[in-house]
């Protein structure tokens, strides 16, 4: 699809959260192509109509953008902006990724309304919502008393279920957090000990694999260091053989020409894990995060999964 467009329709899901980061992107993106025009284009996920049980039950994180998908082969859109960690380690054949934009701060963070500020202080048995395997993995390995509820739902929903005390504390995405503006009582969890989620912090760009003309018109977004670690964690996912479903953790971190990728298997009731840690440079990202999933498999990794 060459030629000079004029118009560039950009698929989102509808939740809060997602409506900011497409037009976050559309903003950075006017910036750059001030002649052209991006027309934003709300969709709905089966992710966002499937909320009465937990991801890996409902079919995985890809749920999210399956219909985004869809669109961009039919070309109803020609660019989808994902929150990475929603994003198959396969795309749909015809699809890539673009430049990967700066990425916020990849940690979870911990919210209560006690303001608790470490683990250590919540209560015996208090109740901690989070659908994800991993979340509720690495909370158990700390405190194997919790009792871990499944919530679904964007932000806003989840925290009314905290404030209704449906749950004394929640473990949410701090980038999602300060995207949206909330400022709220709570602490980070802090890697080592409690790794993000593949790519967590950063935007995805889909596009389809013809359409180099809009491949060119991304890259002023692009981060290196952000493009590397996300590179990194992806290929060491892809290595292990797991989706987004399974409690694997991973951290990558770009300093100068150099990239440092920590990662972590645990079992679903976080009494076993094992974890690994690589050094290499930037520009062999992905190499880096194939090397260390085998590590982590000729150690046994897959008998915790």
């Amino acid at each position: 699809m060459g030629g000079e467009r004029r118009v560039v329709r950009v698929g989102t899901r509808k939740s809060p959260l997602a409506l900011w980061q497409t037009r976050w992107v559309i903003a950075r993106l006017q910036e750059a192509w001030p002649g052209l025009h991006f027309e934003e284009v709300p969709m709905v996920t089966q992710g966002d109509l499937v909320l009465d049980r937990p991801l890996d039950q409902a079919g995985g994180r890809g749920l999210f953008v399956a219909e985004m998908e869809e669109a961009l082969l039919a070309g109803r859109i020609d660019l989808a902006v994902h929150s990475m960690k929603d994003l198959p380690i396969e795309l749909a054949p015809g699809l890539v990724l673009g430049p990967v934009p700066p990425r916020a701060d990849p940690r979870d963070l911990f919210v209560s309304r006690q303001g608790w500020q470490s683990l250590a202080q919540l209560p015996p048995k208090a109740r901690v919502g989070t659908s994800s395997p991993r979340r509720r993995a690495q909370l158990l390995a700390q405190r194997p008393d919790l009792e871990i509820v499944p919530v679904r739902g964007n932000l806003g929903t989840r925290l009314r279920k905290l404030e209704e005390s449906q749950v004394d504390g929640l473990v949410l995405a701090a980038a999602g957090l300060a995207r949206m503006g909330y400022e709220l009582a709570g602490f980070p969890l802090e890697p080592p000990l409690f790794l993000p989620a593949v790519g967590q912090g950063a935007l995805a760009l889909e596009l389809r694999a013809d359409d180099p003309w809009l491949r060119e018109r991304l890259a002023p977004l692009g981060d290196p260091a952000a493009t590397a670690e996300v590179a990194a964690e992806r290929a060491l996912l892809r290595h292990l053989g797991g989706g987004c479903h399974l409690p694997i953790a991973a951290w990558a971190r770009a300093s100068g020409d150099r990239l440092t990728l920590q990662a972590r298997v645990i079992s679903p009731d976080g009494a076993r894990h094992l974890d690994g840690q690589l050094t290499g440079p930037l520009s062999e990202a992905a190499s880096l995060g194939e090397r260390l999933a085998g590590e982590l498999l000729a150690r046994g990794a897959r008998d915790l999964l």
